[in-house]
């Protein structure tokens, strides 16, 4: 409405200053526009005004989503973060998967060489038993007639012994094999020679009793020596048994069979022992490569 007075105090004052005399149609003309600019600039006040309260709510929009974006920035960086994380840790652990299948596989490859090895060194082992077993029973059927006389054949520790009593060997006292001891080292002699792959060890045992009047032997260790020595000789000098597959050695009165005192326990630990063991040296060869 003050826009409407304000029109026509300008009409008046336009009128006034021009002198010009208005006819009635013209004058509700110009009224008549005067309302449409009227309606007109109400409508776009309301116009404004409704342009202004959502100008208000986008910038409150706006504002809201700035936020909103700045929060999902903060939470993408932070999942960005874990997530590398994640994936220095999947590295990691693949590069271990990867070394750790490395070493089962080689693990395994290894188990599998020990295992081929083991079968063989069994075998080896089976196969010397076998031997062992064999030549006992050769042994036993050679020397039948002296194990009435002190002679005895057992395994021990997978190697033959071949014990005979220095009854059977020696006379009493003495370092000299008499004849009926010469028999029973021929008899063994003859199946030793047809195993060349058996080592022999001559060892000499004595009784724990003194040694007196026995000129140049001097007390047991040289009589465990000295017979072990002469049964090595004559089964290398005599029977041509190879010096390098014997070795010769006294062990005294240390290692008796039997403990006891008795003349028959005595008796027992007064021998000569012959070790017969295979050549080891495939199984050797084996277990160090």
């Amino acid at each position: 409405m003050r826009l409407k007075y304000l029109f026509f105090a300008l009409l008046i004052c336009t009128g006034l200053n021009s002198c010009v005399v208005l006819s009635t149609k013209k004058y509700k003309s110009m009224v008549a526009e005067c309302d449409s600019l009227t309606n007109r600039t109400g409508t776009l006040g309301g116009f404004i005004t409704q342009l202004q309260s959502d100008t208000a709510r986008l910038h409150k929009e706006i504002a809201t989503l700035k936020g909103l974006l700045t929060d999902q920035r903060t939470t993408n960086a932070a999942q960005k973060e874990s997530y590398d994380a994640l994936t220095n840790k999947y590295n990691a652990l693949n590069n271990n998967l990867a070394s750790t299948n490395s070493k089962v596989s080689q693990l395994s490859t290894d188990l599998q060489t020990r295992e081929k090895r083991l079968k063989e060194v069994e075998d080896i082992l089976r196969k010397r038993d076998e031997a062992t077993n064999a030549l006992k029973d050769k042994l036993q059927k050679a020397l039948l007639g002296f194990q009435q006389n002190g002679l005895s054949v057992d395994i021990r520790n997978g190697k033959v012994y071949v014990s005979l009593t220095d009854k059977l060997l020696f006379p009493s006292g003495s370092i000299v094999i008499d004849e009926r001891g010469k028999a029973a080292l021929k008899q063994l002699a003859a199946v030793m020679n047809k195993e060349a792959d058996i080592n022999m060890a001559v060892e000499g045992h004595t009784d724990n009793k003194r040694i007196r009047n026995l000129g140049q032997i001097k007390d047991n260790w040289d009589l465990s020596v000295l017979r072990a020595t002469s049964v090595t000789r004559y089964l290398t000098e005599v029977e041509h048994i190879a010096p390098k597959r014997l070795t010769a050695t006294g062990k005294s009165e240390f290692q008796p069979i039997d403990e006891a005192k008795s003349e028959e326990a005595l008796a027992k630990n007064r021998r000569i022992e012959i070790v017969l063991s295979p050549k080891l040296d495939e199984l050797y060869n084996l277990i160090t490569k």
